[in-house]
């Protein structure tokens, strides 16, 4: 039997992958290399995919809608906390530093050529803000959205649209 697709599930489904896309599209197209949090960053938006999915495999939108919004909070608490690296308010972990000793200059070359991008500097802005900001006001946004739709009551058109959805 074919379940009716739940456009809330639908709705944020959609938006983790728009955030997924942009930041490919930046990194790959607009040579904007991630740095480790930017990395972490992306999971959350992955998880709320899977979830917005298997929810609606198995007709569970509240629980799926619950989930989502705690991986989106999740993901603005990193976002939170890597602006907080850019801005200075907090050290720069070790994940995000250099690490090993070169003994010659050509091991010294090749260290600084794989180095990831540091988590403490911006490499790019829009209107002033990092991309770490933007993702830290998407997420949020996203996570408000995901409770308002959890929280809101389902109207009889769609109570018959989707009958005993949990």
């Amino acid at each position: 039997m074919v379940r009716p697709i739940d456009d809330r599930l639908l709705i944020l489904a959609a938006a983790a992958a728009a955030a997924l896309l942009v930041a490919l599209a930046l990194q790959l197209i607009g040579g904007l290399p991630p740095c480790p949090f930017c990395i972490y960053q992306r999971y959350p938006y992955l998880v709320v995919i899977l979830v917005c999915l298997l929810g609606w495999w198995l007709g569970r939108p509240r629980l799926t809608l619950a989930l989502a919004a705690l991986a989106l909070l999740a993901d603005a608490g990193l976002a939170t906390y890597h602006v907080a690296i850019e801005q200075g308010w907090v050290g720069l972990p070790e994940s995000c530093a250099a690490v090993g000793k070169a003994t010659t200059i050509e091991e010294l070359r090749r260290q600084i050529q794989a180095a990831p991008a540091r988590c403490d500097q911006v490499g790019f802005t829009f209107l002033g803000l990092s991309l770490a900001a933007w993702n830290l006001l998407y997420a949020a946004g996203l996570t408000v959205l995901a409770v308002a739709m959890l929280l809101r009551r389902p109207s009889a058109a769609q109570q018959d649209r989707y009958p005993r959805a949990a």
